[in-house]
C-alpha cells in the first residue's frame, strides 16, 4: 500500500502516536459451531484455513455470545453492547443506525470501512464507505444484493460471490492511502444448509459421529427444555432442511417452506438444478424406500443435516483461505489484522437440537480466531471468559481509537499480547426473544465451571457444575450441596445486572 507522508493522512495511517494503523479484515460467518471447527477439536470435519489463522495468531477458548440469535449478536458486535441498550433484542427489531458502532469510529479516525454480505439488522448500514448486503438472510444461490444503487440478482453460490466482492474491495484499496476495515459477513452456514454444487459428493462415503446427546430424553431438567421445537426427531423438516422431495402434501409447514417462489431451489438455472437433482434424487429414492422409523430415521436426519452442514462449512473454510492467501500474496499480512468468528454458534445434533438460543454451552460458545504478525504471537491461546461485546473494544485499540466510556466490553488486546490482566470472572446472558423454535425467554450467568439459569416467565432455574456434567444433562439446582454456590451466583447475577444497566422489566 502507498504511504502518505503529509497531512490528515499520515495520521490516519499511523495514528496521534505515530504508530502504524494496521488494515483489519473482519470475517464472519453464521451459526457456525465450534465443534465443526479443526482448532476447536472438531471430530467431523477440517477446517484447514481456519485453523491457519489461530495457528499463526491467537484463539479465543471461552468465547461467547450474549444473546445466541443473528440479529442481536450483530448489534452487539458492532455497538459493544448487550442488547437492552443498543435496542436489538431479536431478530425482528431494528437496528438504529444512528447510534455509536465502531465502524463509525473506525471510519472517523481515517479508515476506509466496508461491509459485504450478511447484514440482517433491517436498515441501511451506517458508518460504512461502502456497502454491498443480501437483503434478510439471503440466499445460497443466485442471491439478491442491495447496495445504494439499489438491488441486483449475481449468479452463483453466496460463500463464492462474497468473497470475489471482498476481494475486489481489497484491491481497490491498495492505492487509497489510508487503512482499510472491512466486515465480510457470510450468509453460510445458516439454516436451509445447502452445500455449494462442487462439494455435494463431500463426506459421504463414512457416517459422522454422533454426539453423545443426541436422543437426550431432558429428564433431570426444567420444564422449557421439553416444550421447545427445533428437535432433529420432530422438528427438522424433511423437504426444507433435508431436501427430500416432493414434499409429503400432509405437512403443510413443510410445503409452505418450499413452495415459496423465491426458494433457494427456485432460484437455481436449469444446470444447476440438473446437477443438484441427480445428487439427491438418487439418495432421497433410497431413503423413502427403506421405510425407516425411531432411532433409525432420526439416525438418517441427523447425518444428512450434519454432512450438508460441513459441506457449507467446507465451502466457507475454501472461501476463507482465498482471503488468507490474497492478503499473504499482496504484501500486506504484516499490516493486516485478520479476525475470524461467528455470531453464535449452533447444536449439531447435541440434546437432539438443531438450532441455538439456549445457554447451553454449544449455543452460548462463540468461535473466535485472529491473526496480527509481530503482535500476537502463534499459537496463543487465552482461555479467559470472553464475549461478543468485548469485540468492538478490542477493534478500537487494534486501530489506536479511544473505546468510548458507555462501551460494556472490555478490550482482550493485551491478553493476546501475553500481558497479565486482571480479567473478568463472570459473565451475564439473556435471551429475550418469544417466538423462534418456542425457547423460553431466559438470563443467566456463568463463570469457567458454574451457571445458573433464570427461566423468569415459568420462575424456574436451572444450574450446572461443567466439570462434573459437561453436557448439562443434570441440574443441580435443588441439590443441598450446591447451595451456597447458587446463592453466590445469583447475588453475581444481581450485580451484573445492575453493572450492565439491566431492568428487572423483561
Amino acid at each position: 500500500m502507498t504511504k502518505p507522508v503529509s497531512g490528515r493522512g499520515f495520521l490516519d495511517y499511523f495514528g496521534d502516536n505515530n504508530k502504524r494503523r494496521p488494515n483489519i479484515l473482519f470475517i464472519m460467518s453464521d451459526d457456525h459451531a465450534c465443534q465443526s471447527i479443526g482448532a476447536y477439536g472438531s471430530k467431523i470435519n477440517k477446517t484447514p484455513h481456519i485453523d491457519r489463522i489461530a495457528n499463526e495468531g491467537a484463539i479465543l477458548l471461552k468465547n461467547t455470545c450474549a444473546n445466541s440469535i443473528c440479529s442481536p449478536s450483530r448489534a452487539s458486535i458492532l455497538t459493544g453492547k448487550h442488547s437492552h441498550i443498543n435496542g436489538v433484542k431479536n431478530n425482528t427489531d431494528v437496528f438504529d443506525g444512528s447510534q455509536q458502532t465502531f465502524p463509525k469510529l473506525l471510519q472517523k479516525a481515517g479508515y476506509k470501512t466496508g461491509i459485504i454480505g450478511k447484514w440482517h439488522l433491517h436498515s441501511n448500514p451506517t458508518g460504512f464507505d461502502h456497502w454491498d448486503i443480501l437483503p434478510g438472510q439471503g440466499h445460497y444461490y443466485n442471491p439478491d444484493f442491495i447496495n445504494e444503487k439499489g438491488k441486483r440478482r449475481v449468479q452463483g453460490y453466496n460463500t463464492d460471490i462474497i468473497t470475489d466482492f471482498a476481494l475486489n474491495w481489497m484491491r481497490q484499496q491498495e492505492k487509497s492511502g489510508s487503512p482499510f476495515m472491512l466486515m465480510c459477513n457470510y450468509k453460510a452456514v445458516h439454516r436451509p444448509w445447502l452445500p455449494n454444487l462442487k462439494h455435494l459428493h463431500l463426506y459421504e462415503d463414512n457416517d459422522i459421529p454422533q454426539p453423545p446427546t443426541l436422543f437426550d430424553d431432558y429428564f433431570g431438567r426444567q420444564s422449557p427444555i421439553t416444550k421447545q421445537k427445533m428437535t432433529i426427531a420432530k422438528d427438522m423438516l424433511l423437504g426444507y432442511d433435508l431436501q427430500v422431495k416432493p414434499v409429503d402434501s400432509n405437512d403443510i409447514n413443510d410445503l409452505r417452506m418450499c413452495d415459496k417462489p423465491d426458494s433457494d431451489y427456485n432460484r437455481m438455472n436449469q444446470e444447476q438444478k440438473r446437477i443438484w437433482n441427480s445428487f439427491y434424487e438418487l439418495e432421497n429414492e433410497k431413503f423413502k424406500k427403506a421405510n425407516l422409523n425411531g432411532k433409525e430415521l432420526i439416525n438418517w436426519k441427523y447425518q444428512r443435516f450434519i454432512k450438508d452442514y460441513i459441506k457449507c462449512v467446507a465451502s466457507l473454510d475454501e472461501n476463507i483461505g482465498r482471503l488468507l492467501n490474497y492478503v499473504d500474496q499482496s504484501g500486506i499480512a504484516e499490516e493486516t489484522v485478520i479476525i475470524y468468528c461467528s455470531d453464535q454458534g449452533l447444536f449439531l445434533g447435541e440434546h437432539g437440537f438443531f438450532d441455538k438460543r439456549w445457554m447451553y454451552e454449544e449455543s452460548l460458545s462463540m468461535p473466535f480466531v485472529i491473526r496480527w504478525p509481530k503482535t500476537i504471537k502463534p499459537k496463543t491461546t487465552f482461555s479467559e471468559l470472553t464475549q461478543n461485546i468485548d469485540i468492538a473494544p478490542t477493534l478500537l485499540e487494534i486501530a489506536q481509537v479511544d473505546i468510548p466510556n458507555n462501551i460494556q466490553g472490555r478490550s482482550f488486546l493485551s491478553n493476546l499480547q501475553g500481558k497479565k490482566v486482571k480479567w473478568r470472572k463472570s459473565l451475564y446472558y439473556h435471551y429475550c426473544d418469544v417466538q423462534g423454535h418456542n425457547v423460553a425467554p431466559h438470563e443467566g450467568v456463568f463463570t469457567q465451571r458454574y451457571k445458573l439459569i433464570h427461566f423468569y416467565k415459568t420462575r424456574e432455574w436451572e444450574f450446572y457444575d461443567l466439570n462434573s456434567d459437561p453436557y448439562e444433562m443434570v441440574s443441580r439446582y435443588h441439590d443441598p450441596y450446591y447451595m451456597d454456590k447458587i446463592i453466590e451466583l445469583k447475588r453475581e447475577l444481581h450485580s451484573l445486572k445492575q453493572y450492565y444497566r439491566i431492568s428487572n422489566d423483561k
